[in-house]
């Protein structure tokens, strides 16, 4: 831990990078990825068992915790991390995701968005100042900038327009979030999927010497092999120093790949939101745990992993409480899940530690294809 906000670099193996955040809160080993608690709970999960699982840090999410509880009672409670016992590192998502999934929801302009909320029909406006003012309600240690995230596909022009303005309110956060020792603010970059705009994004973030850097607009609707490029063409205009987080990103796969690439940070629902629909994220690819193959099965989901979820459950008693629809089978599967995915992230780091990165992808790969177990 230290007083103030670093980023060390500890290992590289090709583009791959192995490193460490360091706050007042905590440290962040990277790449790193972060459970998603979007209002203030991992879903399905005690946090404790979050933190057993490797995690270092979590994510939560403006919009959804400015409308509930609101940020000001929030703080009143002493902070999102005394009021939900995570007294770890917490990233707050600045609200732009809403501005695209949310669109029916919300009126854009200039000086912000205007929500109408799906909780109540009430009306709140997020300016970027607002944004980083309810950050700091909140008391998140990194602050992400408001900004316009668009489905893709999308016209040039509109993608154009939507990156320009991200990158005005990029500045006016950064004038609102000052000087906050021990925190930091991210600037994000967009583009879409056109090469050239992610470039002038990247570089135009660059330029305000931000403590860290994300590549947002991703994952909303491309192939993933559109994903890939984009991020090969934005990484070399991002400061080498500082740490990349891919937003909203992904599968496992989708992370070995983007950390070939240089990324060092991840978040997604994935995980969470799969387990609860009856699905596993295995060494073994994922399963399907609705599927009858698994109605008389005693086996584990897999016999070697270290969680018991995994280990210590037959796959017949999994199927049984997704068919019954018991809250159960949610969260015995998200506690899987989510085991999965940080053995990957601490599997990679040790990887990249001992410069057989590629080695290790290549063995997680074969694993995935090989597939599950024969049927009994």
């Amino acid at each position: 831990m230290t007083e103030t906000f670093q980023f060390k670099l500890l290992a590289t193996d090709g583009k791959a990078r192995r490193g460490e955040v360091s706050m007042p809160r905590g440290t962040i080993r990277t790449p790193a990825f972060m459970p998603v608690g979007t209002v203030g709970t991992v879903k399905a999960m005690y946090l404790d068992q979050v933190r057993d699982l490797g995690a270092d840090i979590i994510l939560g999410n403006t919009y959804h915790l400015m409308l509930r509880p609101g940020p000001e009672r929030v703080a009143r409670l002493g902070g999102l991390h005394d009021l939900i016992r995570w007294p770890h590192p917490i990233l707050t998502d600045s609200g732009g995701f809403q501005v695209m999934s949310l669109s029916g929801l919300r009126k854009l302009d200039e000086q912000g968005v205007t929500f109408k909320s799906h909780v109540d029909g009430a009306l709140h406006h997020m300016s970027p100042e607002r944004s980083i003012e309810i950050q700091g309600l909140l008391d998140s240690d990194i602050q992400m900038q408001l900004d316009e995230c668009v489905a893709l596909p999308a016209s040039p022009t509109e993608i154009e327009r939507a990156m320009e303005m991200s990158l005005r309110w990029a500045e006016r956060c950064k004038v609102a979030f000052g000087d906050q020792p021990g925190k930091a603010m991210f600037g994000i970059v967009q583009g879409g999927d056109i090469p050239h705009l992610r470039v002038r994004s990247a570089q135009a973030l660059a330029g305000l010497d931000l403590k860290g850097y994300a590549i947002g607009g991703l994952a909303v609707g491309e192939p993933q092999d559109v994903m890939l490029d984009m991020i090969d063409t934005t990484i070399p205009h991002m400061p080498f120093e500082k740490p990349r987080y891919l937003m909203g990103v992904g599968t496992p796969d989708d992370m070995l790949k983007s950390v070939a690439r240089g990324i060092d940070m991840f978040d997604c629902v994935m995980p969470t939101r799969s387990g609860r629909h009856g699905l596993a994220f295995t060494r073994r690819g994922r399963i399907n745990l609705r599927n009858a193959r698994h109605a008389e099965d005693t086996r584990p989901l897999d016999e070697e992993s270290n969680c018991p979820a995994a280990r210590d459950y037959s796959r017949a008693y999994l199927h049984h409480l997704i068919r019954a629809n018991e809250s159960l089978g949610g969260m015995l599967l998200t506690w899987n899940n989510l085991s999965y995915y940080q053995d990957l992230m601490a599997g990679i780091r040790k990887a990249i530690e001992a410069g057989r990165f590629a080695d290790f992808m290549a063995e997680t790969q074969e694993n995935w294809a090989r597939g599950d177990v024969a049927p009994l």
